[in-house]
This record gives C-alpha cells, structure tokens and sequence, in this order.
C-alpha cells in the first residue's frame, strides 16, 4: 500500500502540522494534591505535546509527522515538519515532559506511554533522526522502565478497546523493548512476553459479538491477536488463533462500525476502530498459510478503512486530532 500511503502523506502531514500546533481545545487532566495545583496553559506543562487535544494524541501526531518524513520528505513540507519536530522534541521540552511523568507515575498509563515509545523508536530507527530521539530517550527510558516494573504486578489485562486496552499497548512497546534487549537488557522484553502469555495465552472462543462497544476505537479481539502473532513462535500462534478465533476460516468475521455522529469525541472513536481493524486485520493476513484466508482478511481490511481515509482531514476535529496515526498503521506496509 505504499503507492496509497505516498498519494496520502501530504495531506495527513498537513493535518498532523494543523493540529500539534493547536493548544485550544485540551483535555488536560490534573491530580489535585493541594491547593495551587490548578493547571495553566497546557503548552506550560507540556511544552513538546500540548496539542491535539490531548498528550496522546498529541505524541501520536508527532509519530505521524517524524514517519512520513523519513518515508515522503520529497511530498510533504519537510521544512515545516522539522521545524515543528526541532521545537517541540527539544532536549529543554522533554526534560519537562518526562518531570511531569515522573511525578505524575500513574499518567497516561498505558496507551501515552505505548505510543511515546512508539515515537522515540521511530526516532532511534533512522540516523537522521537521531537528535530527536536523543532528546526523547529520557522519556522513553522512564516509561520503558515504568512498563517493565508494572506489568509483574497486574493479574489481570483491560479488554476493552479504549485507552487502557492492555493488549495495544504492548504490541505499541515491543520494539523498544527489543531494542533495549539487544543492547543487553531483556528485562522489558521479557516483561512483555510474559504478560502477554500469562493474560492471553489461555483465551479460546472470543467473543466478537460483543464488539463494537459504543466508544471503541480498538477491536479487543483483532489487537490481542496482533499481538499474540508477535509473541508466540508461528507453529504455537497458528494454534492459539485456531483456538481463539475458531470461524476465522470460514471468513472475515467483522463487519464495519457504522460512526452516528463524528462531533461526539466517543462515538467519532469508531473512525479509529474501523482503522484499526483494518491494521489488525492486514497483520493476521500475514500471519496466514491459506491463499483465500488471506485474501478475505485483505479484503475485510480494506472494506473497513477506504471509507474512512476521507475522514483524516477536513472532518470534525474530534476526528482529526487523531485519526492520521490510525490511518498510517494501516497504510504503512512495516506497521
């Protein structure tokens, strides 16, 4: 899908550089601890990822912009797109970012932090990155150590498609945590794993009538798939998904969310979870022997994102402060 993703990447560019630059409206979230604890400006506590609306959405922007210019610099504004990455991933920005992660422990855990690896992995990833993801290796490190000392202590994974979906958040970690085990530190990586397997590795019959849920913008079902495909060896997935999604071979079992109005912040999710189905639906493609099987998840995937790449840019903002990063783990053959 490259050829599409490169016809795409101006505008979803264009549409990343509109909105992380946009402080109003955010949906900032504070802990009073005492009195004066009362936020001020957003781009005053976050000075890298004040906006989007929110910090996550705002970090899944820069991800967006920091990809597509190393994919696309001849199609997008380039300069704009450094200028914008210069400012906001500085070393002074993030030294403030990762203080607040520091002192706030429990913040955006665990979907900002899955997404802020993403970043800095898509930074470390490419030489002509590196200034970047030097200044974001701090805040990588923090939550790369929060996630590895988390996870031993959670029983039990969050299912659901919203931000706390366990599920995405490793698949969205696994990179870094290969990254830091191959530097001689498997701790992450192993964390990962064993979460992974310990929350998921049992699972049989899913219940996918139960999806969609009003506000998903993950499918539970398709993203832990997703990411027991990167966990297990191939001869134990294929027998784990067989379990798991025992109609999976009879075809595609999703049918597209139908989005009732896109100016509701919880109901324009569904955009995402048609997206992510899509993403979803493209990994386990991958993952399959069956020619058929594979060319009717394909085609699943497809039936769920084309009518939703028109929503990227030039829909409501509840929609576009965010939905380019889903449409680009979908086009992006890597992702």
């Amino acid at each position: 899908m490259s050829a599409e993703l490169r016809a795409a990447a101006a505008e979803f560019a264009a549409t990343a550089l509109r909105t992380v630059r946009a402080e109003f409206p955010y949906d900032l979230r504070v802990l009073y601890r005492a009195p004066g604890d009362a936020p001020g400006r957003p781009r005053d506590r976050h000075p890298a990822f004040y906006g989007s609306f929110d910090w996550h959405s705002a970090v899944e922007m820069h991800w967006v912009l920091l990809r597509l210019l190393c994919r696309f610099p001849d199609v997008i504004d380039a300069a704009a797109v450094r200028a914008v990455l210069d400012e906001h991933l500085s070393p002074e920005a993030i030294i403030v970012e990762t203080a607040y992660y520091v002192a706030n422990p429990g913040a955006q855990r665990p979907y900002g932090w899955g997404w802020a690896l993403t970043l800095h992995e898509e930074a470390a990833s490419w030489p002509a990155a590196g200034h970047w993801a030097a200044a974001l290796q701090p805040l990588a490190d923090h939550f790369l150590d929060a996630l590895t000392a988390w996870l031993p202590g959670a029983p039990y994974p969050v299912r659901h498609g919203v931000h706390p979906n366990s599920a995405f958040t490793l698949v969205r970690s696994l990179r870094s945590a290969r990254r830091r085990a191959h530097r001689g530190d498997d701790r992450p990586l192993r964390a990962i794993e064993e979460a992974a397997v310990r929350w998921f590795g049992d699972d049989r019959d899913a219940p996918v009538r139960w999806e969609p849920s009003g506000a998903d913008f993950l499918s539970p079902v398709l993203t832990e798939a997703v990411l027991m495909a990167e966990v297990l060896p191939p001869g134990e997935f294929e027998a784990w998904l067989a379990a798991f999604l025992p109609g999976l071979g009879n075809g595609p079992l999703f049918e597209p969310a139908v989005v009732a109005d896109s100016s509701d912040g919880q109901t324009a999710h569904l955009h995402g979870l048609n997206l992510s189905r899509a993403w979803a639906l493209g990994r386990l493609a991958a993952t399959v022997d069956s020619a058929d099987l594979r060319s009717a998840l394909l085609e699943s995937a497809r039936r769920h994102a084309e009518p939703e790449l028109a929503e990227v840019s030039g829909s409501h903002y509840m929609v576009e402060h965010w939905l380019a990063a889903y449409a680009l783990l979908y086009l992006d053959d890597e992702y």
